[in-house]
């Protein structure tokens, strides 16, 4: 199936019921946004778009990128959405790398951009979101028949940019196949029906939030957009008058939702949270289960390279706690030493992902791409190696170690910073914190530590030490420690260990 037969087929059946609830753009319904994207397809056939161009969307959480992204689709073309908040180079480093033709902004994004786009020789259109998208979605003619034979799902649908650990953006090939594969695995182990209302506020430039709309559209269920989390009184309002049933968040997410004590009682309707980036803490993880009883939490992991991989199924959460789960249905994963083969029980090894959800590749990175997909050396197939330690248990269940780029190495030990936030996190009053190692000339690296504090909570360099001496190794031990208000964060919601370190080597942290 293809990427745009989600929309279609959802309206073909169910042409009035609700798509999208926009905060500042209305409610949308599924024959709405079916007939916007087609009159959006075309507006760029008429600007002579081929099979296969590239069209970078550079627009927020609205109805205008659901509408561009869609019409691109039902044209042939690739799309590739950008946070609109991201810098200028990196859009423009998007728009090159991608070789677009044609771009889709807003006034301001357009007059950022506006220098470096004569270098830019493939860009021969830039459609303004406030001109003809607006045009195309609030016009009254729906275009007719549809445009051409649509081609096979082994297009690529989508280019999603990653900076993964290198901070070298990559272009991440997902054919129709691959969103479509990992719209139906994850739909069916959440129970998705045409009835759950999401709400997603995660950026639309990234999986996790892309795939909000995909499993939903699948379905014909609703998703009420949000353009940020930076509210969430005002969110869990939204949630309560939506009768929202669905929350994916971050942990960023949760720590808001539980710092503005957002309670569960006015939200009867929500029945799942997930989280699919970074680790909650046991502490978060708690409390968000004391303050949604009737919500399911769904641990997950996944990565732009294969969107979703693994699971933990709510009735496992309170025996393992700190797991990931099992493979999404239809996939296999497995956590295997350097050479490819099974790791025993316990012992740290790479995850390694197989299944019709697994990326084509990096765009224009033939060498990225032959390291990252690889023949197993069991079965001969294709692996996607995700440069993540795992480990198993006696039953096959999946925790999460560390990334390999991430390891510190500290006097020639080895040591894991998931795991000394693990420790920090349990100390009372702690709300977030990051570990990372910073350079040291005896050691080479020592672990260093930032922690931020829950409101009205204090916490000192002293007490964190203290506290990890109880339960760590001395190699482990955080030799820098420092508190601070806010942490830095990725535009996808995580903590930014690289922004951290950077700072940390520029002013000169030491022990």
């Amino acid at each position: 199936m293809r990427v745009e037969a989600l929309l279609s087929e959802s309206a073909a059946r169910a042409p009035e019921h609700t798509a999208i609830v926009c905060s500042r753009g209305g409610r949308w319904s599924y024959g709405q946004v079916d007939a916007a994207s087609d009159r959006f397809a075309r507006v760029l056939h008429d600007a002579g778009v081929d099979h296969g161009d590239r069209v970078v969307i550079c627009l927020d959480n609205s109805i205008d990128a659901i509408v561009a992204l869609f019409g691109a689709l039902k044209a042939g073309c690739t799309f590739a959405i950008v946070n609109p908040h991201a810098r200028t180079e990196h859009v423009c480093g998007v728009l090159a790398d991608s070789g677009a033709r044609v771009l889709v902004a807003r006034s301001p994004q357009i007059q950022s951009l506006e220098p470096s786009l004569p270098r830019l020789l493939g860009l021969h259109t830039i459609i303004h979101a406030e001109g003809e998208l607006k045009a195309s979605i609030e016009g009254a003619r729906v275009y007719g028949p549809r445009f051409d034979e649509p081609g096979p799902d082994t297009d690529v649908a989508a280019l999603v940019y990653t900076s993964g650990s290198t901070g070298e953006p990559k272009g991440v090939m997902l054919t129709h196949r691959n969103m479509t594969a990992a719209a139906e695995a994850i739909s069916g182990y959440l129970g998705n029906t045409a009835d759950d209302v999401i709400l997603n506020a995660l950026p639309l430039a990234f999986t996790y939030g892309l795939g909000q709309i995909t499993t939903a559209f699948r379905l014909g269920a609703t998703v009420v957009l949000e353009r940020s989390f930076a509210y969430p009184r005002a969110i869990a309002d939204t949630m309560a008058r939506e009768r929202v049933t669905g929350l994916p968040l971050v942990p960023t997410m949760a720590t808001l939702l539980l710092r503005h004590d957002v309670g569960g009682s006015g939200l009867p309707t929500l029945r799942y949270i997930t989280n699919a980036a970074a680790a909650l803490s046991a502490p978060t993880l708690s409390r968000l289960r004391e303050t949604f009883p009737a919500a399911d939490v769904y641990s997950m992991y996944g990565q732009t390279e294969c969107q979703r991989a693994s699971y933990l199924p709510p009735e496992h959460l309170d025996m393992r706690p700190d797991s990931v789960g099992i493979a999404i249905p239809g996939t296999s994963v497995a956590v295997v030493d350097e050479h490819g083969m099974p790791a025993a029980a316990g012992a740290a090894g790479e995850l390694v992902v197989r299944g019709p959800h697994v990326m084509a590749g990096y765009w224009n990175r033939p060498d990225a791409t032959a390291r990252a997909l690889r023949p197993s050396a069991a079965t001969g197939d294709t692996e996607l190696w995700t440069g993540d330690l795992f480990r198993t248990d006696e039953d096959g269940f999946l925790y999460f170690v560390e990334r390999l780029d991430d390891i510190i190495k500290s006097g020639g030990e080895k040591v894991a910073p998931r795991l000394v936030e693990q420790v920090i996190a349990e100390l009372s009053g702690v709300a977030e914190v990051s570990v990372f190692g910073v350079p040291d000339e005896v050691l080479g690296e020592v672990v260093a530590a930032v922690v931020t504090p829950m409101d009205g909570a204090t916490l000192t360099r002293e007490q964190i030490q203290r506290h990890c001496a109880k339960r760590l190794d001395a190699h482990q031990l955080p030799k820098v420690v420092t508190v601070r208000d806010r942490l830095p964060m990725t535009l996808t919601g995580k903590v930014s260990r690289r922004a951290l370190r950077q700072t940390a080597i520029a002013e000169g942290w030491s022990a």
